[in-house]
Formats: structure tokens, C-alpha cells, sequence
């Protein structure tokens, strides 16, 4: 089974529908106006650009631990130690707006607090990872039998595992947040011009969303089948309200109609593959990628 549907590479791919997290005593408060609403999307739209980009560090780690003995380090011997590490991606401008963001309106404590926490662990692992990126792109090791190599991975590890630990809380926390503004802004498209094209857009990708949350992964093979047939049957409807629309609007969602119907098609071939099999998405690899992508 291929990285494509492990959770982190699903998790850049949830940011295309992601908003912000909220701390638990707030999550249930909703903003007071539409303009409150757009400042938390626009916040978290900083925070959600700080993570698409950061991710390329998280694919350079999972680079690097595909060929590495995490354990006992590189010792220049490697099978594949040709793989390296993947460049990182300028990020300063990010690193600015997201800092910015934390300290504006509508404040989410613990979100914030996350984000710094998170840019903190990220600052300090991106310069070993850049290092080592050269280190092994020169082939250095050649010339220090692997001392630099060994000095890297000791410094790399414990800040690696700090920098992931980070960004899955953010990554929970982000979800959280996601769903209750996601609901807030449908509201707010319908209280504005009704179930629009716009409103019809926005649900659409919601319910896609959601069947991606529930999907299986590398790290949990097994599906909750409940939860996916759920996640599933609203998705469904979101389509068949898709439907309604466009039968009254012709051409109004030419942009997503044919697309939209496609993947629960597809959904619906992967569904049946993991009824067979149990829920278990290792039998129904090229299913779940196809979805994924």
C-alpha cells in the first residue's frame, strides 16, 4: 500500500477544506456575526498555509526513516542511502503571517498557543534537516565516514519527534475548528442568497471532506464501517442536492458536477471492497488511492 493514503499525506490534503481549532470551553459558542466568521477563517487560513507548506519537512523526515536504522543511526552502508532527504520549502513568509495571526482576533487560546509551539519545533529541526539534505546530496560521508551523519541524526531525532508531536496536536486541533466554522459558513452563504451555487460548492466539499476524515490508513488499516457508511450517506445527499439545483439551474455547477458524481462512484467501489474485506483498506489499496487523489 502506498504512501498516498497514510495519514499525514491525508492530512495535506484535508487543509484544502480545513479552517481553525477552537479551545474545548469555546466550541460551542457561535460568533456573533458574519464578520466575526471571515476574521477566524482569514486566521486560519494563515494557519492552514503554514501547514500545507511545513509538510514538505514531515515528507523529508519520512524520507530519511525509509532508508535509516532509526535505532543505530546511518552508517554510510545503506541500501538506499542514496534517497537523502527532500529540500525544504522557503517558509518565512508563512512563519510571518501565521505568528501575526496568533496574536489577532478572535483569539483561540489553545490553538495559538499550539501554533507558536508548533513554529518553535519546525525552526529548530529545519536547519538539521537542510544540513543533512547537502550532507547527503554531496555524498560528504564519503569523506568523514559518516561522523557528520551520525552528529545529524542524534540532533534530528528527539527535535523530529518533538516537530511531528506538534503538528499532530495542531492537526486535531485544526479539525476541530474546521467543523464547527465549515457550519457556520454554510449558515452564513444561506442566510445571504439561499442554497446557491455557492452553498451547494461549499457542501459539496464539506461532505467530501468528511469521507476522507473516516477513511482508512496505513496506520489504521480498518475501517469503522459505521462511521464511513455514514460519512458516506451524506455525501450522497449533498450530491443529490447537487442534483435538485442543477436540474433547476442548468450549467450552474458545471465546475464540480461531473467530478462530484465520479467520486461517489468511486467511493462506492471502495466501499464494497472493504465490506468484503472487512474493512480492511490493505485489500483495497488502488480503491482508497484512487479516492484519495
Amino acid at each position: 500500500m502506498t504512501t498516498a493514503i497514510s495519514r499525514r499525506a491525508m492530512a495535506l490534503a484535508g487543509l484544502l477544506a480545513l479552517t481553525t481549532a477552537v479551545p474545548a470551553t469555546a466550541q460551542n459558542q457561535p460568533l456573533p456575526d458574519d464578520a466575526a466568521l471571515q476574521a477566524a477563517l482569514g486566521k486560519s487560513r494563515a494557519y492552514v498555509d503554514l501547514m500545507n507548506r511545513t509538510m514538505r519537512a514531515v515528507q523529508s523526515w519520512n524520507r530519511y526513516r525509509s532508508w535509516v536504522d532509526m535505532r543505530r543511526g546511518p552508517t554510510g552502508r545503506e541500501r538506499y542511502i542514496s534517497y537523502g532527504l527532500y529540500s525544504l520549502y522557503d517558509v518565512r513568509g508563512e512563519i510571518e503571517k501565521a505568528s501575526q495571526a496568533a496574536t489577532q482576533e478572535p483569539a483561540f487560546p489553545n490553538l495559538d498557543d499550539v501554533v507558536r509551539r508548533y513554529i518553535q519545533a519546525y525552526q529548530a529541526l529545519a536547519p538539521l534537516i537542510e544540513r543533512a539534505e547537502r550532507y547527503y546530496e554531496r555524498k560528504d560521508y564519503r569523506d568523514d565516514n559518516m561522523a557528520e551523519g551520525r552528529d545529524l541524526h542524534r540532533q534530528m531525532v528527539p527535535l523530529a519527534e518533538a516537530f511531528l508531536a506538534d503538528r499532530a496536536e495542531l492537526e486535531a486541533e485544526m479539525k476541530k475548528l474546521r467543523e464547527r466554522l465549515n457550519g457556520q459558513e454554510l449558515a452564513a452563504i444561506e442566510r445571504r442568497e439561499g442554497k446557491s451555487a455557492a452553498w451547494q460548492m461549499r457542501n459539496i466539499m464539506m461532505s467530501a471532506r468528511e469521507v476522507i476524515d473516516v477513511m482508512p490508513t496505513n496506520e489504521r488499516p480498518i475501517a469503522d464501517m459505521p462511521a464511513f457508511d455514514a460519512a458516506v450517506g451524506r455525501y450522497s445527499a449533498a450530491v443529490r442536492e447537487m442534483d435538485a439545483f442543477k436540474q433547476a439551474n442548468p450549467g450552474a455547477l458545471s465546475i464540480i458536477d461531473s467530478q462530484a458524481s465520479s467520486w461517489l462512484g468511486q467511493v462506492r467501489e471502495l466501499r464494497e471492497k472493504l465490506g468484503r474485506s472487512r474493512g480492511d483498506v490493505r485489500r483495497a489499496a488502488n480503491e482508497a488511492n484512487w479516492v484519495f487523489r
